[in-house]
C-alpha cells in the first residue's frame, strides 16, 4: 500500500488579484522534521511526509533548515495559508523546479550582474549620490577582492557592458545544489542585485543591509516627499521573501 502523504500548499495568488481560492484547512496536529535513510531530513505531518506541489518528497540535507519548515507548518492556524510560509514556498520551488534546470537559473543571476543595479549611478540628488557611494561602494570592493570580479559604472540608465571576465567569475562562484540556487535567485530577482545576493549568502551583509542598500533610491526620496503605506506594505512582503530566502541560505550552512 503506498503512503499517504500531504501535498505542500498551493502558491499564493498573484498580487492585484481581489479573488482568492479558498485556503485549505489545517487536516493535522503536529508538524515535525525527520531523519531519513538516505541523510536526508524530510517533514511529516501526524506522521506523513509532505509533498510539494509536483509530487516530489520535500527533504532537505539540512536539519535546522527542516526544523524550519516545520516551525512554518505548526504555526498555521485553522487554514493553512501559503503566504505565511516563504520557507517552504522557496523549497518547493527547488525541488520541483530549479533541480531540473540549474545552467537556466544560474544564468539569470549571471544575467542580473550584467546589468547591476549597484553599477548604475546618478549625479543628483547629493544625498543619493553619497547614499550610493555609502551603501554600494564597499559591496563592489568586496566583490573585487572575494571573485576578482570588476564592475564598470554608468551614470544614469545608459546600459554599460561589464566585463565577459568578471561575469564568469560570479558564474563559478553560484552553488551548485538547487535549494542555495533558488534562495540566491529570490535574493537576486527581489533585491536586482545579484551582488547584494552574494554579499548576503557570504555574510558579507545582513539581510536587512542589503535590503536597504537596494532600495536607496526609496529612502531618498521618502525623505524628500514622505512615505507612501502601500509602497510599504509591498515592500514589506517582498522583504519576508528576501528574509527568509537568507535563512534558508544560512541554515544550508548550518
Amino acid at each position: 500500500m503506498n503512503e499517504k502523504t500531504p501535498d505542500a500548499p498551493p502558491a499564493p495568488a498573484r498580487p492585484g488579484f481581489t479573488e482568492r481560492t479558498p485556503l485549505p484547512k489545517r487536516f493535522y496536529k503536529e508538524a515535525r522534521a525527520a531523519a531519513t535513510e538516505g541523510g536526508l531530513f524530510r517533514i511529516e505531518l501526524d506522521g506523513r511526509p509532505v509533498r510539494t506541489p509536483g509530487r516530489n518528497l520535500v527533504a532537505v540535507a539540512s536539519a535546522p533548515l527542516a526544523q524550519a519548515l516545520a516551525q512554518e507548518w505548526q504555526a498555521q492556524g485553522e487554514s493553512i495559508d501559503p503566504v505565511t510560509m516563504p520557507i517552504t514556498r522557496l523549497a518547493n520551488s527547488a525541488i520541483d523546479g530549479v533541480a531540473s534546470a540549474m545552467e537556466e537559473v544560474g544564468a539569470e543571476i549571471v544575467r542580473y550582474a550584467g546589468s547591476d543595479l549597484l553599477c548604475y549611478r546618478v549625479d543628483t540628488p547629493a544625498a543619493l549620490v553619497a547614499l550610493h557611494a555609502e551603501l554600494w561602494d564597499p559591496v563592489l570592493a568586496w566583490a573585487r577582492e572575494r571573485f576578482g570580479a570588476i564592475f564598470m559604472l554608468s551614470e544614469g540608465v545608459v546600459h554599460v557592458a561589464q566585463p565577459r571576465r568578471t561575469l564568469e567569475l560570479l558564474a563559478s562562484a553560484l552553488p551548485d545544489d538547487p535549494l542555495r540556487l533558488a534562495a540566491l535567485n529570490l535574493m537576486t530577482t527581489l533585491s536586482g542585485s545579484a551582488l547584494l545576493a552574494l554579499a548576503v549568502a557570504h555574510g558579507r551583509l545582513s539581510p536587512e543591509e542589503a535590503w536597504r542598500a537596494a532600495h536607496a533610491d526609496e529612502e531618498v526620496q521618502e525623505q524628500l516627499w514622505g512615505t507612501d503605506a502601500e509602497a510599504l506594505l509591498r515592500r514589506a512582503t517582498r522583504y519576508r521573501d528576501f528574509e527568509a530566502a537568507a535563512r534558508a541560505y544560512a541554515l544550508l550552512e548550518s
